[in-house]
Order: C-alpha cells, then structure tokens, then sequence
C-alpha cells in the first residue's frame, strides 16, 4: 500500500533566495545539498524535518535565469505544510515582520490556513492542523493542490488504482485522503494549462516501504494502462515516475535508504553530495553550480 505524501518537488529560480526562505524563514532544515541528477549542472535541495523524514521533504531543482512558470491546469498549484494548532498567529506575525506576501487566515474542511508566496511564486500553506506545541516548527507535508480541467479521470485513478478515498468537498475543491496525507483537486472547467518553469511545482511523491512494494506497484500501473518508467536510483531512494490523466508527473518513491547513507545525521546539507557515478566529474560540477552560502538554524528560528 501506498502510506502518504513522501516528496514534493518545485521549480526554483535564484538558489541562494530558496535556501534563505526555507532553511531561513519557514526553518526547515537543508537536509541534503545536491545536483539535478538528470541535468547535474543545477543544484536540487532538499528541505525537510532535522533527520529529513519521508512525508516531511520539499525538494527544489534551481533554474537561475529561467522565465517563471504558470499556474493552471495540468498542474499542482500549492504544497501545504501542518503547524500546530495554536501557532497560526505566530506565523502571520512572522511573514508581516518579513514582508513575505500572505493571503488569509481562512478555514477549509474546518482547518484555518493561511497562504504565503516564497520569492519564486511557489505558493506555501500553513494549516493549522496539529497537536497544539510551544513550538512553531512546522510538522510535516499535509496536503498538495491540483488545478484539474476535467478530474474524472484524475478521481478514478485515485480511488479505483492507488487506494485514496474520498472524504469532502467545498465548491470545486474535492478532497482525498491517503493514509493521513491529504490530495485536493480544483475543478475549474476550461482553465488554461499550466506552463512548467520557476515558481512551478514539477512533482508530486508518494511512498512505499520498500523496492519490493514500489515493483509490485510498477507492475499495478502498467497492468492499468499507464506508462511507467523503470526504477530510477536516485540515492536516498528509489523512484518510478508516471503521469496521471490530466497531466501531472506522479513518482512512487521507496523510505529508503535515507539521506544519512553520505551523511552523518548531524552534518546533513553541509557538503555537495553527489552520486557515485558523477564523482568523477565533480570539480566540473562545482566549478558550473553558482555559490551559495547557508547556515545550521535553529529548529525553529523563533518570530523576532
């Protein structure tokens, strides 16, 4: 069975600003600092929890110079993180004091949320949907919008194939759960397609417990007509990629091996990790990656 959200992953533009937003201002931690490894000249973070925990990762590939992107449909149009249920005040102190453009609060299937931007248009919701806590860090992945056309067949995929159920609607916003994770489509019927580039979220993960699950599922989808791709190593997991009927990329990522296999848990996000098959071209990489400069914060850094 599929068990929630593991990973979303975005379009960046400037990397030194997405580092300064989200290691900075919404205190995740930088677990790992790598390249695209697909196109190993643009760098891919990982933000997440201290020990970067399937369920909790927001993952960004950096396009410096790209034109930024479109929202619309065919897309996944805003990543939702929980916050306990007392610090929503906090947080709207917080992106006041910061000048971070916000929207709300409002309430949503009886969760108050709040929205906010980060420098590249990648909109960010803060749901105030977890244990009460002294403490302001943000707890885990909550939720992933899509902006659908048509979502029939979206919603059959969903329930028919990977094992969501339904559980509410609110206008043209449906709701799906998955094993705690939230999935939200918004029907909005001859919306204009989406345009992928900076500012746009480029994919939405889900996990399984291991390689022989995410085989089982690989042979699941293709028996359901889908085209799935072969398993693709990418270090800290395994992944198989395929798109669902309106057009978003869909990865089934595996919990492990985890971000400490290159690592010590402590040291996460301190150097340019890459793997073992573009070491050897590694002071090419460096030389092409822009500088960046980051720091370890406090977990998290407290509304001054």
């Amino acid at each position: 069975m599929l068990l929630g959200l593991h990973h979303v992953t975005a379009l960046a533009g400037d990397p030194q600003r997405n580092l300064d937003f989200y290691a900075g201002f919404l205190g995740l931690r930088l677990v790992k600092r790598t390249v695209n490894f697909d196109e190993p000249h643009t760098y891919h973070f990982y933000f997440g929890d201290r020990a970067g925990t399937p369920g909790t990762l927001l993952t960004f590939f950096t396009w410096p110079g790209a034109f930024r992107g479109r929202r619309g449909s065919g897309q996944a149009v805003a990543v939702s993180f929980a916050i306990p249920a007392n610090t929503l005040g906090r947080w709207i102190e917080r992106a006041r004091i910061a000048g971070v453009p916000r929207t709300g609060p409002e309430t949503r299937f009886g969760e108050e949320l709040i929205t906010i931007e980060d420098g590249d248009g990648v909109a960010i919701e803060l749901v105030a949907s977890a244990p009460k806590s002294d403490d302001d860090a943000i707890v885990r992945l909550h939720s992933v919008t899509l902006c659908e056309s048509d979502a029939e067949g979206t919603t059959a995929l969903l329930q028919e194939n990977l094992g969501f159920r339904s559980i509410s609607e609110e206008g043209a916003r449906a709701r799906f759960d998955l094993a705690g994770s939230h999935l939200d489509i918004v029907r909005i019927p001859g919306a204009e397609r989406g345009k992928m580039s900076v500012g746009a979220i480029h994919h939405v993960a889900w996990r399984v417990k291991d390689e022989a699950e995410q085989l089982e599922w690989r042979t699941k989808l293709v028996e359901s007509l889908l085209r799935v791709s072969a398993v693709r190593d990418r270090k800290y997991f395994r992944s198989i990629y395929f798109r669902e009927p309106g057009g978003i990329l869909f990865e089934i990522a595996t919990d492990g091996p985890g971000f400490a296999v290159d690592e010590p848990p402590e040291a996460l996000g301190t150097g340019l990790c890459l793997p073992p098959w573009l070491e050897s071209v590694r002071s090419g990489i460096e030389r092409r990656l822009p500088a960046v400069t980051w720091r370890e914060t406090e977990w998290l850094v407290k509304t001054p």
